[in-house]
């Protein structure tokens, strides 16, 4: 139960954030999005792992910068 409190969480907080997005390029919010989902897939795989999330934000931001 608590990893769904969790990811609802980050699934609000993430949409929160996301609607700041409107002035920036689309590289910075794909991005953005990256690091979001990763953080959010790092937490679920390593059962809330502050590491996990953190290595997962990285990893997604690495992507979703490199996604045209």
């Amino acid at each position: 139960m608590k990893t769904m409190q969790k990811f609802a969480f980050s699934s609000v907080a993430a949409a929160m954030l996301l609607g700041g997005c409107a002035g920036m390029s689309p590289r910075d919010q794909n991005t953005a999005v990256g690091a979001g989902v990763g953080a959010v897939g790092g937490a679920i795989l390593t059962h809330g792992s502050a590491a996990g999330t953190i290595g997962g934000a990285a990893v997604g931001g690495i992507i979703g910068h490199e996604v045209r």
